[in-house]
C-alpha cells in the first residue's frame, strides 16, 4: 500500500488505491454484505472492501446519524462564491441557519462535474445534516445519486429535474425581457445565453424566444451564443454576435456581469447604448445602476432565495414534504434601453 503515514484514511483514498471512482468505492461500502455487485464487478467490489480493511478504514456513520440526532452542519456547494449572486444568495443561507442554531460552509465546484463530487464526498465525510447545490446541471444523474443515498438536498437558484429547488422564475424573467425589447420596438435582439447546462440560461433565454415568437418574430440561430456569466463570457459572447456587420438592435445577457463585457464591445466598435443596441442584463447587481449607461435589467431575489432554500432543507432534514418554490423576478428599466431620462428604474 503507498498511503502516507499518518494521513486519514478516507473513501478517497481507498478510491487512489484501487484506482477508481470515490462514488464507486462510496457504494460499494454502504451496500448490503451481499449485494456490492450491484455497483461494481465482483473481483472490483471484493478488492475495495479488502483494501479498506487493510487500510483500517471505519465507514462514515453519516446515514445512522441521521436517523437518531440531525447534525447542526449544513454545506453549501456553488460554482464561485466571489460571484456577487452566488455570494448573495449564500448570505441568505447563512443568515437562515444562524436564526435555526446550524453552522455552514461553503466550497466551489467550478462548475465542473468532477469537482462537485470530490467537493461532495468531502462534506459527506464531514457528516453534514444535508447539503445545498448551487451548481446544479440540467440532466445530470449525479444529484440522483446523492438523493438516493438519503441525503437531505435542496437546489438553490437552479434547478434540475424533480429535484426539490428555490429558485426565480426565469422563464418569466426572460418573457419580461422580450416583451419591453418588443415595445420599444427592438425587433432584432441577440442573446447572451450563458451556459447550456444551467436551467438558469436555458429558461431566460427560452422566456425571450417565447415573447418574440409570439410576436411572430423568430430569433435566429446564431444570435444565440453560449458564453460564460461572468464579463469575459459576454465580452467573448458579443463579439461573435458583432463578426458581422448585421448587427442586432438590441441584446440580452442571461447576468449583469455578461451584459457588463458586452458594453465593453459595443463601446470599442462605437456603438451607443441605447441608441445603436439596447442592452438588458439579469439579477440587478448593485453595480447595475451605477454604470455610466445605467442597465436596465431582471432582478432576481438573491438574498431571498438562500433564506428559502435553507428554510426548506431544514424541513427536508426534519422529514416534512416540501415542494420546489419559484419566487417572482422584477424587470426594472433604466437608461440602457430608453433614451427618456424620465424612465429609469421604472418597473413593471
Amino acid at each position: 500500500m503507498g498511503v502516507e503515514q499518518g494521513r486519514p484514511i478516507t473513501l478517497r483514498t481507498i478510491a487512489e488505491e484501487v484506482g477508481v471512482h470515490v462514488s464507486t468505492v462510496s457504494r460499494v461500502l454502504t451496500a448490503t454484505d451481499t449485494d456490492p455487485s450491484r455497483w461494481a464487478a465482483p473481483e472490483t467490489a471484493k478488492l475495495i472492501r479488502d483494501t479498506a480493511r487493510d487500510l483500517g478504514y471505519h465507514r462514515n456513520v453519516y446515514a445512522s446519524t441521521l436517523r437518531t440526532a440531525r447534525s447542526n452542519l449544513v454545506g453549501v456547494i456553488v460554482p464561485r462564491l466571489q460571484d456577487y449572486v452566488l455570494a448573495t444568495v449564500y448570505e441568505g443561507i447563512e443568515e437562515a441557519a444562524i436564526e435555526n442554531g446550524l453552522f455552514t460552509f461553503v466550497t466551489n465546484s467550478l462548475d465542473r462535474e468532477e469537482d462537485q463530487r470530490t467537493r461532495t464526498e468531502m462534506m459527506l465525510e464531514r457528516r453534514v445534516g444535508g447539503l445545498i447545490f448551487g451548481d446544479a446541471h440540467l440532466d445530470n444523474p449525479f444529484l440522483d445519486e446523492i438523493r438516493s443515498r438519503g441525503v437531505p438536498t435542496v437546489l438553490v437558484s437552479r434547478h434540475s429535474g424533480d429535484h426539490i429547488s428555490v429558485t426565480c422564475n426565469d422563464y418569466l424573467g426572460g418573457r419580461l425581457v422580450g416583451e419591453h425589447l418588443l415595445a420599444i420596438g427592438r425587433r432584432e435582439v441577440a442573446i447572451l445565453a450563458g451556459m447550456p447546462f444551467a436551467s438558469t440560461s436555458q429558461n431566460r433565454t427560452q422566456g425571450v424566444i417565447d415573447a418574440y415568437r409570439d410576436a411572430g418574430i423568430e430569433i435566429p440561430r446564431e444570435r444565440i451564443v453560449y458564453s460564460g456569466f461572468d464579463a469575459a463570457g459576454g465580452r467573448a459572447g458579443a463579439e461573435a454576435i458583432l463578426a458581422s456587420n448585421n448587427y442586432p438592435d438590441s441584446i440580452f445577457a442571461t447576468n449583469d456581469f455578461a451584459a457588463i463585457g458586452a458594453l465593453g464591445v459595443l463601446r470599442d466598435r462605437g456603438l451607443t447604448v441605447p441608441d445603436d443596441v439596447a442592452l438588458v442584463g439579469y439579477n440587478d447587481i448593485p453595480l447595475a445602476r451605477e454604470m455610466m449607461v445605467a442597465l436596465t435589467t431582471v432582478r432576481s431575489p438573491m438574498h431571498q432565495m438562500g433564506r428559502r432554500a435553507l428554510e426548506m432543507l431544514v424541513s427536508v432534514m426534519d422529514g416534512k414534504a416540501v415542494s420546489s418554490v419559484q419566487l417572482d423576478p422584477k424587470l426594472i428599466i433604466r437608461m440602457s434601453t430608453s433614451v427618456l431620462a424620465g424612465r429609469a428604474d421604472e418597473t413593471s
